[in-house]
């Protein structure tokens, strides 16, 4: 196995294509990891190199260092990936694991700490080492596509925690009706069928809703 790669100052500086005033700079406002000292040397590793170039892409997208600083403080103290799955994960939803400018890349500037906190609390988003991770591909991608559509990110996740309410009270409902009639260890084989019956029902109701407005926008 190919050894850690470690780096001093200078070097690191270099690396990153940045000054050694810049990187104590960073040091000082904790936008990267303390290093490790060896005596009065200071060792950086590649987790550090890479969060300078993620502190580099991030600056050239508009934020600011305040806010990257958030951003930072959020990742390092957030919920890791174990708390994010479970101990089991989830049984359908496939994880993402996503850097902090390729989290940027998806939100259009709108990965801003007040955003991330709320993702954070709804639990779609953990760490894991030096990367973030998102419980669903299925929902980073509707997500972020809302928010392509010019809705705002902060008024998606409040969206989100709205359906998180009903889709609890639905899953309540589906399990209810099954543990009254089987057994647990039926859950899982008959889980596509709840999925299916929601999944239809919303669309009868996108439906409704749908002619109603076409119905009202057509009066004179």
């Amino acid at each position: 196995m190919a050894e850690k790669r470690e780096y001093r100052m200078e070097e690191l500086a270099r690396l990153a294509g940045i000054t050694v005033r810049t990187l104590r700079f960073y040091r000082e406002r904790k936008l990267i990891p303390p290093p490790r000292r060896e005596g009065r040397i200071a060792w950086y590793d590649d987790q550090h190199l890479a969060r300078l170039r993620t502190i580099t892409a991030l600056l050239e997208r508009g934020h600011t260092l305040s806010g990257i600083a958030e951003l930072a403080e959020a990742f390092d103290h957030g919920r890791d990936v174990g708390d994010l799955l479970g101990v089991g994960g989830p049984t359908e939803e496939e994880p993402v694991h996503l850097t902090p400018e390729e989290l940027a890349d998806h939100f259009a500037g709108e990965a801003t700490p007040e955003n991330l906190a709320a993702a954070m609390d709804l639990g779609y988003l953990g760490t894991d080492g030096g990367e973030i991770v998102h419980i669903s591909r299925r929902l980073l991608e509707v997500s972020s596509a809302l928010v392509r559509e010019g809705i705002p990110l902060a008024e998606v996740l409040a969206a989100a925690k709205e359906v998180r309410t009903h889709t609890d009270a639905l899953a309540d409902l589906f399990t209810g009706l099954v543990l009254r009639h089987a057994s647990a260890q039926d859950l899982p084989r008959l889980r596509p069928l709840a999925r299916g019956v929601v999944e239809a029902e919303l669309s009868l109701a996108l439906d409704r809703r749908m002619r109603e407005d076409g119905s009202r926008g057509g009066r004179p």
